[in-house]
């Protein structure tokens, strides 16, 4: 698969906005000459498309990878692995052709990027955007405290809450109240409070949430899923 026909085939809202203007720079002429042929942002194009997923993913990475002011090979290679996972060798050699060229970037507007997904993309998939990227931050084995504030103010500019931002950071953090932060609720919650809380989160993280973006995301919402699972065992023990 070619690199215009794999960005053309799978990118919807995202070839406009904020988002589009930095593939553009990305890519060069690539978007003139797709527009020409009739391909970009139209009315029918509204749904998050995988690709749409894809690329927000590569662009706010690109932003965590360059948080703590350098650029970690591990991050990298993570990416990588995490792309060639999801979609195979083939289309995730050209995710990370486009990623390499976002990532040269100095400039990216993360907050109207933020926005732009915040608007166009469900609630269950800046989650699972959330999800990602914490494990960038971890694939060096060190979470910087700036990676940790740029997580957080991309979390706040996607509309997720504090919780559910602390809950999914607990799922890469080892700590006597790990549990509880998942779970979101207090130390001092009640065995019934607890069940409701894991019944809610369960509802919240079930990978059925993210179908529409195709089965090579499922891997990460089982993840999310799992730890909410091992939580409540945890406390229920």
């Amino acid at each position: 698969m070619g690199f215009s026909k794999w960005i053309g085939a799978s990118i919807g809202w995202s070839f406009g906005g904020p988002i589009g203007a930095i593939i553009g720079m990305a890519v060069g002429s690539f978007l003139d000459a797709s527009s020409k042929s009739g391909v970009g942002l139209n009315k029918s194009q509204t749904a998050t498309r995988s690709g749409d997923f894809e690329v927000s993913l590569l662009v706010l990475a690109s932003v965590v990878i360059k948080a703590d002011g350098k650029q970690d090979q591990r991050e990298m290679d993570f990416v990588r692995a995490q792309f060639v996972q999801m979609y195979g060798r083939e289309r995730a050699n050209q995710a990370f052709k486009l990623f390499k060229e976002i990532s040269k970037q100095t400039n990216i507007p993360t907050r109207q990027v933020c926005l732009q997904i915040r608007q166009m993309m469900d609630h269950a998939s800046r989650l699972q955007l959330l999800h990602f990227l914490f494990g960038i931050a971890k694939s060096d084995n060190h979470v910087d405290e700036s990676e940790v504030k740029v997580i957080a103010s991309i979390a706040s500019y996607l509309g997720v809450s504090v919780k559910d931002f602390e809950s999914i950071k607990a799922m890469f953090y080892k700590s006597s109240d790990m549990a509880y932060k998942i779970l979101e609720i207090d130390p001092s919650a009640t065995k019934s409070e607890i069940k409701a809380a894991y019944r809610k989160m369960a509802k919240k993280y079930h990978p059925d949430k993210v179908l529409h973006l195709g089965k090579e995301h499922q891997k990460g919402a089982e993840e999310k899923f799992r730890k909410v699972q091992e939580a409540y065992e945890q406390l229920q023990k």
